[in-house]
């Protein structure tokens, strides 16, 4: 028995979906958001709750799917009512960020400036030194956001680079220097 499969999903008030045999849709105040189904995997609602299931609880590829499925509804339904959101933090002497339509252009110490297409679905503001990308797809918004760090990740020494905001940067010692006539 698949521990996280097992419990079943409360839809809210606020979402609507439509159940097919292949395809959940989920539809809130936040946006649309669908999970396609493996061919294994049945989903069943009753009373404003969403249960997940496989044929055959004791194979261990099933049990993988039906907990992997459970946690995807689930993801899909928190998407579409309160959406997911990541903060990253710029940190550097002349490191910037801006927002043009559905462009990201980023100013990170290179010879030029790097431009990145915003995915479809998502929502990205900066502040100052502070960039927050939002959506309603979990994945797609940790996508863009690991992107984004991966354009300039934070060095150990002086920590610049962009980071995550909840990120700890373990900082290293830099070079000692050896005081001129010790002996």
């Amino acid at each position: 028995m698949s521990k996280i499969g097992q419990k079943p999903i409360a839809i809210p008030d606020t979402v609507t979906l439509t159940l097919s045999k292949t395809e959940v849709k989920f539809k809130g105040p936040k946006g649309e958001e669908s999970v396609v189904l493996h061919p294994k995997v049945r989903v069943s609602e009753k009373d404003k709750q969403l249960t997940v299931s496989v044929p055959h609880p004791d194979d261990r590829r099933q049990r993988a799917l039906w907990g992997t499925f459970r946690s995807l509804l689930m993801n899909a339904v928190t998407g579409v009512t309160a959406g997911f959101e990541r903060k990253l933090d710029i940190v550097g002497v002349g490191y910037k960020a801006a927002v043009a339509g559905q462009n990201l252009t980023l100013t990170l110490g290179y010879s030029h400036p790097i431009v990145a297409t915003v995915p479809k679905g998502l929502a990205v503001k900066v502040e100052k030194n502070s960039i927050t990308v939002s959506g309603t797809n979990k994945q797609i918004v940790g996508e863009f956001s690991a992107f984004i760090r991966s354009r300039r990740p934070p060095e150990p020494y002086k920590g610049k680079g962009i980071k995550y905001s909840d990120e700890v940067i373990r900082r290293k010692a830099g070079k000692v220097v050896k005081a001129v006539g010790a002996g």
